[in-house]
């Protein structure tokens, strides 16, 4: 006990820097989650230059009614009124003019900070505004009095408490802010407790870093952080290690080359972000670069299945593929060996054949080629292009998109070359439109709508489906009596089907 009596005699005023700037740093660090996630980081920077105003001006106020002697106060409850005061302007003007959030954050900031400066300008109050600017713009952590570390321990509390308390809440509207409102969590006071708690950890951050380095301590941490996990718990946890490793850190650099703390602070944990940023296992440079080096575009997926669809079933062997796709060879067989893993290519010694589930996406593959070059050839491309054009066209190749062109194309047989166009087999299960089927196709009817109400035909009835007439425009059905029923594209889509089979 003697030793730490002695100890604490000798060292009392560095412990309590390092108590105070670490308590400091984990409050930033932890709200800093919310704030990066929530896209909130000019803001925090915003509430951070308009604390100088409330400072200014709290001292003025107190300093000028009060007497001296509870400057704590003024710093304290200025900077939130400030911090406030500019959330509440920044709403204002977004909600009732067309400026946008962050040019009416980028107004409001400056010319609030702008206001400060002219008030310590001005002579006659300088006298009553006793602010060391330079600890202020800088931060100094060296000497804290006891004011200040009971400061730091309260707001520290308040911020884990508010995390804690309402930590579900705080999650919901910052990933889901309309389902949070729908479900009755009152959105605009958890932002304005969130605020508030912004303007305390600014309070306790100018400290450190001062007032233009503070949003550093409550952004990079959070950023770094992010980089490292997808789960806000452990963002969040991950965030406050960081932070404190990066205090200290820095205070320890800035104590060796005795300068100031906050810049030293701010510099090392960037260093972290940066290093996190370069060498991340997920979200890094060298695992993003790694991961790109070792994938294979899915054209080149597509390409190969193409390319095997076109054996008929027969096993192609390696070198005819790596010949007709014209990519490198390395690449190929990297996406060969990808393609066997999704269980969509059989690989037998040096030949390729196409599984079932390989067959049936090469056939929707080869249906988006067919359709692109049936709109191309609708738009005067010339023929000399379209299958160049229709070939990069293939690969946007989402279901969607494909059967909403199929549909505006009225659903055509063949392409421009005469060759078929493949009907994708995956439409034609559960209940859908007689003018998706093929010559040969039967089924049972399900619905008749107003438009095809003419053709006598009743649920439960049995079709088949003839060739189509008037180059495709024309849908030919037959009955179960041999009647052949005509229809145009409406009339065959008001026609709902089930129990499709080929003849």
């Amino acid at each position: 006990m003697n030793w730490l009596n002695d100890f604490v005699a000798q060292h009392g005023s560095l412990i309590k820097s390092l108590i105070t700037g670490t308590l400091v740093a984990v409050a930033c660090s932890i709200l800093g989650s919310f704030i990066i996630l929530r896209r909130m980081a000019f803001l925090a920077d915003a509430i951070a230059h308009s604390m100088m105003a409330g400072v200014i001006a709290g001292y003025l106020i107190v300093a000028m009614f009060f007497g001296e002697g509870i400057e704590f106060g003024a710093l304290f409850i200025g900077a939130i009124l400030a911090g406030m005061f500019t959330v509440g302007m920044v709403g204002f003007v977004t909600r009732f003019s067309r400026v946008k959030e962050d040019t009416a954050i980028g107004v409001m900031y400056t010319g609030i900070f702008a206001f400060a400066m002219f008030i310590l300008s001005i002579k006659s109050f300088a006298q009553y505004i006793q602010i060391d600017l330079t600890h202020y713009v800088q931060g100094y952590v060296a000497s804290p009095t006891n004011s200040k570390l009971w400061l730091a321990a309260i707001v520290t509390t308040i911020v884990v408490a508010v995390v804690l308390s309402f930590y579900r809440t705080l999650q919901l509207t910052t990933f889901d802010p309309v389902m949070a409102a729908s479900i009755g969590i009152p959105v605009l006071a958890v932002d304005y407790l969130l605020t508030t708690c912004t303007s305390l950890v600014v309070v306790c951050g100018v400290q450190i870093a001062g007032v233009i380095l503070v949003v550093a301590m409550i952004i990079t941490p959070a950023a770094t952080a992010y980089l490292l996990t997808d789960r806000l718990d452990r963002m969040i946890i991950t965030s406050a290690i960081i932070s404190a490793v990066g205090f200290w850190l820095g205070f320890g650099i800035a104590t060796l080359f005795g300068s100031s703390s906050g810049p030293a602070t701010v510099v090392t944990m960037t260093i972290i972000f940066l290093l996190c940023l370069t060498f991340a296992p997920r979200y890094g440079l060298v695992a993003d670069w790694i991961r790109k080096r070792s994938s294979v575009p899915q054209e080149i997926k597509e390409d190969v299945l193409g390319c095997v669809l076109r054996a008929d079933g027969e096993a192609v062997p390696i070198r005819e593929v790596l010949r007709h796709v014209e990519n490198p060879d390395p690449r190929i067989r990297v996406a060969i060996d990808s393609l066997a893993k999704q269980g969509l290519l059989e690989i037998e010694s040096d030949h390729v054949r196409l599984t079932d589930d390989g067959e049936f996406q090469a056939n929707r593959l080869v249906r988006a080629h067919r359709l692109w070059e049936t709109y191309l050839d609708t738009t005067k491309t010339p023929k000399q292009k379209i299958h160049a054009k229709a070939h990069q066209l293939e690969h946007i190749s989402d279901p969607a998109i494909v059967e909403y062109l199929d549909d505006k194309l009225g659903h055509p047989v063949t392409d421009p070359h005469g060759s078929t166009i493949p009907s994708d087999a995956g439409q034609l299960s559960g209940r859908v439109m007689a003018s998706l089927l093929r010559r040969g196709h039967r089924a049972t009817v399900a619905e008749i709508q107003s438009d095809a109400e003419f053709t006598g035909l009743k649920p439960g009835d049995m079709i088949e489906i003839a060739p189509r007439q008037d180059d495709g425009k024309t849908w030919v059905i037959v009955d179960s009596v041999g009647r052949e029923i005509k229809l145009d594209h409406a009339q065959a889509d008001a026609i709902l089907v089930e129990k499709v089979e080929i003849a």
